[in-house]
């Protein structure tokens, strides 16, 4: 069973967010960049299948601020190959991103077919999760998303899928392999690493830098500005019964047109 993962780096929104120069796009020179959570939960559901059936897994990114740290952690968890995609345009939009992969992927010696691609079904600057179904439209394979558990059937070359829906409902799902899953949450929370384990991998793990190929697609949605929230007045803490409140709450909206 060969799994390959797709991890992405993003902002960390603890740090405070800067918009650059040119009024379009995050200033990254002191942004903190780490992997998307959801791309954390892939690779760890990528190696408990590994553990399960036996195979490889590869961890593959675009490069990135920082990403040849998050590479070497997927060496350090269990990971078998790891790879950089190198020589791309900066800010990638999520289709960009997509187009470049499945341009890139077949290209790579002993990458596909894999079984399974695995990444996040979204991200914090990709809530749509649009990059794991662009990819496998490109590489004419099955996809689902919002995926919680996963176990597979190498006799028939199927995965049996778990996928999560809105007010807590889930669906069971038979998916043909190879197919492209956009992880929600592993069946367990993401491995720890270990500093000395990680600065091993940085030694033992070697990291294929893959060029880009072909063109990324132009965004369908052009940013013409971008402007951090303007400070406005702040919050009026209405007191009183529940009667009291809700006729304060009347009055502001009258006031305001709402009503």
């Amino acid at each position: 069973m060969n799994i390959l993962v797709i991890l992405k780096m993003v902002p960390d929104v603890v740090e405070e967010l800067e918009v650059a120069g040119d009024g379009k796009s995050l200033d990254l020179d002191f942004l903190r960049m780490i992997v998307s959570d959801r791309d954390d939960h892939a690779l760890e559901q990528a190696l408990i299948l590994k553990e399960q059936v036996g195979g490889t897994v590869t961890v593959l990114a675009i490069d990135a601020p920082d990403i040849d740290d998050a590479i070497f952690s997927g060496g350090a968890k269990g990971a078998d190959r790891a790879i950089k995609v190198v020589d791309v345009p900066e800010n990638l939009s999520s289709r960009s991103a997509a187009s470049i992969l499945a341009q890139t992927l077949p290209s790579v010696d002993n990458l596909l077919p894999a079984d399974l691609i695995l990444t996040g079904c979204q991200a914090i600057d990709d809530l749509d999760g649009s990059i794991a179904p662009l990819l496998a439209h490109a590489l004419h394979l099955p996809y689902l998303g919002l995926v919680t558990a996963v176990s597979l059937d190498e006799t028939s070359g199927e995965a049996t899928v778990l996928k999560e829906f809105s007010g807590g409902a889930r669906g069971e799902y038979r998916i043909p392999l190879p197919a492209v899953l956009g992880i929600q949450a592993a069946e367990k929370p993401p491995r720890y690493v270990p500093v000395s384990k990680l600065r091993a991998a940085m030694v033992s793990t070697s990291l294929e830098e893959i060029p880009a190929e072909g063109e990324s697609d132009a965004p369908p949605v052009e940013i013409v500005s971008m402007a951090k929230p303007e400070v406005a007045e702040k919050a009026e803490m209405l007191d009183g019964t529940p009667e009291e409140i809700a006729e304060q709450l009347a009055a502001i909206m009258h006031e305001c047109g709402i009503l």
